[in-house]
């Protein structure tokens, strides 16, 4: 095995040498996902001092306690600022531990420490191997740093994009493959393109850093290009207007793309598959005089005489049968195919055809276990992950209050539709679409919290902490409001700044908003949708009819009148879920009597590990979940795969487990397209 940087760090490691170690880690290196597992497999356990009271909780309660006990442990007390400032932990932290410090620029001596610290730390790996491979004789400068970067991470040589075709073929290589460059190296490579006189119309501020904004751009051309295609080839179309289509274009550049060009076009049948292009019906063009339905740009075209649904259907389910995310992957490689999962699930439930259906339930069988066994391993190691690309609900306000610092004008709404799936996104996200057309929707996934639990998840999203530091209210969500002003008063906001609504989904929003929006005051809104929620527990049409009651409910545009008065503010404008939901069927409730502390259809918790045990062995569908990140005296049992612990037999839609359909949750920023 190559050596990894990693390497020099886990050296430092040793088991058993301290019960305390403290480490300056300003660039969060021992919170990447592989290192957080390999310490922990070590038997080291990582704790973060943050914030000094919370800190001093979770220290007291579950590491003095245990070795006041005699208990060992190996506890690393992460600190984010620079080795010299390790003096500021408390005394008794000091004199009890080891003191260790890591940065970027001992890694990576020869590259500028400002780039390189801009880097999500996935792509570590690579840059360790490119610069052992290029050994640079010199240290490289911030420029230098960038191009080398983009050349060796990205595969982006910015000299050799000489023509749309390779400016395309670069973009598509990025924007798909959800390689995202950083903001400064965004604009280093918008720099050097917008030196180029090809380039000179080219929206590349829009289309370089931002995949939604390239998709969109992709989008209102692919019209322009079929029916020129169309007039070209095989129709003369006098209705066709095409200056008149070319002023309707809302991103500058040429009208025309190369669509049709083999770099291009092997991209084209898998953006409209998985959903980042809609496919268009062309108005004024009969469908019989394209004759594309073989061709490659089949996946573009709504054609009225012809079942094309049923064709992507059956073409994504070969595709995800045969992409089930590796034992070892990255969350991010789950998140990518919970989104495409969500996009066929959608389709399915959408339609009444069973052979789909139960080809749906079988592989969604297969990949939960998968899921399951990944999650046991590598679920732990996401909480301490940075909030800059949030890959759990607690990162999300963390994420936020960085995009209002330094700002004084910004405004947030964050927008929690309570139990709403990745899968019931998509239905949502089309009727949004529907009705404003103007909508851009930059869309990810973030992990919610196991046992997926209201109480639990929804809490941590608005606490910005995981549920350990929340012990008192674990059980129910009336602390909801107090912890998101709190969140928003340690970040330099008032309480008069920050807004909090619950129980919203129906009613006169414009009025609800207007109560609730101090102008010129009110900086932060949390707000929660808690329609889909309710529709779930009184659901007895299973996934189906999920998508069908929210349809319904979406006709009734609270939630677009919501958004729109919003963004109309001068919100930026999140939208997110606490939990998702999945149809299973019971195999038997538990006779517990009391001793449960939470009695749910897919959740059972209970206050000691030797009660819940009692009831595993009972119930062997279930699987004890480990409490990390939970508070002391928190034992989930979490029902597995499609199981409930309801009466055997019995059909429901329900939440609490370990579900890809439960844990993967919506996270989406919503703004208007360019006028």
């Amino acid at each position: 095995m190559k050596p990894s940087w990693r390497d020099r760090i886990l050296d430092a490691f040793v088991p058993q040498v301290s019960k305390l170690t403290l480490v300056a880690d300003p660039d969060r290196l021992l919170t990447e996902e592989r290192l957080a597992l390999a310490l922990r497999e070590r038997g080291f356990e990582l704790i973060e001092f943050d914030d000094p009271v919370a800190f001093r909780y979770a220290y007291e309660s579950g590491y003095r306690a245990r070795w006041g006990q005699g208990e060992q442990t190996d506890l690393v007390v992460i600190l984010r600022l620079q080795d010299a400032e390790l003096e500021r932990l408390p005394y008794d932290l000091l004199q009890a531990g080891r003191t260790l410090s890591f940065n970027l620029g001992e890694l990576f001596p020869r590259l500028s420490y400002p780039v390189i610290e801009t880097l999500d730390r996935s792509l570590l790996d690579a840059l360790y191997a490119a610069q052992a491979s290029a050994n640079p004789d010199d240290r490289l400068g911030d420029n230098a740093t960038k191009d080398f970067i983009l050349r060796h991470l990205f595969g982006v040589a910015a000299e050799l994009i000489c023509n749309e075709v390779d400016l395309l073929r670069a973009l598509l290589r990025l924007h798909y493959g959800q390689r995202v460059l950083s903001a400064t190296l965004a604009q280093r490579l918008i720099q050097l393109l917008g030196a180029r006189a090809d380039f000179e119309s080219w929206p590349l501020a829009e289309i370089v850093p931002d995949a939604e904004g390239f998709f969109a751009f992709l989008q209102e051309r692919w019209p322009v290009f079929l029916l020129e295609h169309a007039a070209m080839d095989r129709i003369e179309d006098r209705r066709l207007d095409r200056p008149r289509q070319r002023q309707r274009l809302r991103y500058p550049g040429p009208a025309r793309l190369p669509f049709a060009h083999h770099d291009i076009r092997v991209y084209i049948d898998d953006l409209f598959l998985e959903g980042r292009l809609t496919p268009v019906a062309l108005d004024g063009v009969e469908a019989s005089a394209l004759s594309l339905g073989e061709s490659w740009m089949r996946s573009g075209i709504i054609r009225p005489d012809a079942d094309d649904e049923a064709v992507r259907i059956g073409r994504l389910f070969e595709r995800l049968e045969q992409a089930l995310p590796a034992d070892d992957c990255q969350h991010s490689d789950w998140s990518g195919f919970a989104l495409k999962w969500a996009e066929l699930a959608a389709k399915v439930h959408g339609r009444s055809d069973r052979e789909d259906q139960a080809r749906l339930c079988r592989l969604g069988e297969a990949l939960n276990r998968r899921f399951a066994d990944w999650l046991t391993k590598h679920y732990a190691n996401l909480i301490n992950l940075s909030p800059t690309q949030p890959a759990m609900l607690h990162h999300v306000a963390r994420h936020l209050a960085r995009r209002l610092e330094g700002t004084k004008d910004r405004r947030l709404a964050l927008i929690l539709v309570d139990g709403l799936a990745l899968d019931q996104w998509v239905t949502v996200r089309q009727a949004l679409q529907a009705h404003d057309n103007e909508l851009l929707l930059r869309e990810s996934a973030v992990f919610a919290w196991i046992p997926t639990l209201t109480s639990v998840s929804r809490q941590a999203l608005f606490a910005g902490k995981p549920p350990l530091y929340f012990p008192g209210s674990i059980q129910s969500t009336h602390r909801e409001e107090a912890l998101w002003k709190q969140f928003w008063e340690g970040h330099g906001l008032s309480r008069l700044d920050v807004g909090y609504q619950r129980g919203l989904g129906d009613g006169d929003a414009l009025r609800i908003l207007d109560a609730l929006i101090h102008p010129g005051k009110t900086r932060v809104l949390g707000l929660v949708v808690d329609k889909v929620d309710k529709i779930m527990h009184g659901m007895q049409l299973g996934a189906a009819g999920m998508h069908n009651q929210i349809r319904q409910w979406l006709e009734g545009g609270f939630l677009t009148t919501l958004i729109a008065r919003l963004i109309e503010s001068g919100f930026e404008v999140w939208l997110t879920a606490d939990h998702g939901n999945v149809e299973c069927i019971g195999k038997g409730r538990p006779q517990e009597g009391v001793i449960a502390e939470t009695r749910g259809e897919r959740a059972r918790v209970y206050p000691t590990a030797e009660l819940r045990a009692q009831v595993a062995e009972e119930f062997g569908f279930a699987l004890p979940w480990s409490p990390a990140g939970l508070p002391p005296g928190y034992f989930p049992l979490l029902a597995c795969g499609q199981d409930a612990f309801v009466s055997a037999g019995d059909r429901l839609v329900a939440h609490g487990g370990m579900a890809l359909e439960e844990v993967l949750v919506p996270l989406v920023k919503l703004t208007r397209r360019r006028p």
